[in-house]
């Protein structure tokens, strides 16, 4: 389930299909989302532009003719006079290193290559993570499975979406104000289409207070509750544990089990990408699932795992869980995680893995690297951390809209490339940005690739 609603996860361009193209839930799930885009691709006749079954393996700009020389599978050369990438922020998939792995003699599952059609019934299940996906999952199978154990690296402060049938009523308001819709999202710092909060934490009251979080859990949506409330959340630290502490009594009056609260329980900032786990089809939330008797939390920071084996999962108190299905919500080797992996060399051969060795991962605008001229990035490092479709359009435009120019002016070979200044500039925005922020106190998480052994942070 994506965690925008649906209205604001598509495309703004098309008013005409934004009038008529269908959503029956308020928030759009996984089959939704292809046959949308699967949509779009028709309706704009798309197809005759793509290559199926072609891999880039490398990409190398030369100087002397100013193009990139592209190798695709097959040993065939693509040459472009642009290279624009849109290889996304999570399409790496991860896997933590646990010994053992390759001894577990039932079902091995990642997320993000969820086999058709499998089904879980009746099966003992292991989830290893409980971020947005995570917490998603748990949700859903709760009911349906023999037992659920769900090994939690770290606890969530999860709120609810809100999820519910898009009446005739509310498609009509849609409807009527798409124009008012897509300024605001352009207008925002989240683009979620919700009107952000003006109020600072410390203006209310402590009654106002618990007010305006019990209404916004209540509406639900995980980014709503972080920048809906108060406008200092994510920056004020005792705004931001006041968000949390609410956070927390909700996990107390929702799970019954004392001991299984108590580990639910996240006592660090509210930093994280914020999550909202989605209703479950008989409309219960992630917390409710674990006053189910099948459904155990075992917290990795007490016990963690040892190792897998033949029959499940053994943690370090001896522990062993045994199961039939083992599945990884692990996340990805999240932003430059899927460009590492794909040999791009810029001006003098400088691979884009060399550039940026020392650095991190870097870019003007999250678009543009200096060294790496006419080649464009969707969703490159410094990017928005926001809602993506509206954020990618920002990129689409400014992409082609540079390059639009550079035909005009540019000559017979035009070359685009942002200066060493610019990106040090940029950089430094985004860093200080960060640095006012509460989520560089919360560094421990795939934002910063901390799922990632031996990425610099």
């Amino acid at each position: 389930m994506s965690d925008t609603e649906s209205y604001v996860y598509r495309y703004s361009w098309d008013k005409e299909d934004l009038m008529n193209y269908p959503f029956k839930e308020h928030y759009v799930k996984q089959p939704e989302v292809l046959a949308y885009l699967e949509h779009a691709v028709e309706r704009h006749d798309l197809r005759k532009h793509m290559r199926f079954n072609t891999q880039m393996l490398s990409a190398n700009w030369t100087d002397e003719d100013h193009r990139w020389h592209i190798t695709v599978t097959g040993d065939k050369t693509v040459t472009a006079k642009y290279l624009i990438t849109g290889l996304g922020l999570l399409s790496a998939k991860n896997f933590p290193s646990i010994p053992g792995l390759d001894t577990f003699k039932g079902d091995l599952h990642h997320t993000a290559a969820w086999p058709k059609d499998y089904s879980v019934a009746g099966k003992r299940v292991g989830v290893i993570g409980c971020g947005s996906t995570g917490v998603q999952v748990i949700t859903e199978i709760g009911r349906h499975v023999k037992t659920l154990t769900c090994f939690q690296r770290h606890p969530q402060y999860s709120v609810p979406s809100g999820d519910q049938k898009v009446t005739p009523e509310y498609r009509a308001w849609i409807n009527e104000n798409w124009d008012d819709i897509f300024y605001r999202v352009r207008h925002s710092i989240t683009a979620f289409g919700f009107k952000e909060s003006e109020q600072s934490y410390h203006d209310a009251s402590t009654e106002e207070r618990l007010r305006v979080f019990e209404e916004n859990w209540k509406k639900g949506n995980g980014f709503r509750f972080m920048f809906g409330t108060f406008n200092d959340i994510a920056t004020d630290a005792e705004a931001n544990e006041g968000a949390c502490e609410f956070i927390r009594n909700k996990i107390d009056q929702i799970v019954k089990d004392p001991e299984k609260a108590r580990k639910l329980k996240p006592h660090d900032v509210y930093a994280r990408r914020p999550l909202c786990d989605g209703n479950a089809s008989n409309g219960e939330s992630y917390f409710e699932q674990f006053n189910r008797p099948n459904v155990h939390i075992v917290d990795l920071k007490e016990t963690p795992i040892e190792q897998v084996e033949a029959e499940g999962v053994r943690t370090s108190d001896g522990t062993l869980y045994e199961l039939d299905v083992l599945i990884f919500a692990t996340g990805f080797d999240a932003v430059e995680g899927n460009y590492t992996r794909i040999l791009i060399h810029g001006r003098d051969g400088v691979s884009l893995k060399d550039a940026w060795a020392d650095s991190g991962p870097t870019s003007y605008l999250g678009v543009c690297m200096p060294g790496f001229p006419n080649m464009f990035m969707e969703n490159g490092p410094k990017g928005a951390f926001t809602n993506q479709p509206p954020a990618i359009e920002a990129q689409v435009e400014f992409i082609t809209g540079l390059i639009a120019h550079a035909e005009k002016v540019g000559g017979e070979a035009p070359v685009i490339e942002a200066t060493s200044e610019a990106e040090q500039e940029y950089s430094g925005l985004c860093e200080n940005l960060a640095a006012n922020s509460l989520f560089w106190k919360a560094q421990d998480n795939w934002i910063f690739g901390a799922n990632i052994p031996g990425r610099d942070m």
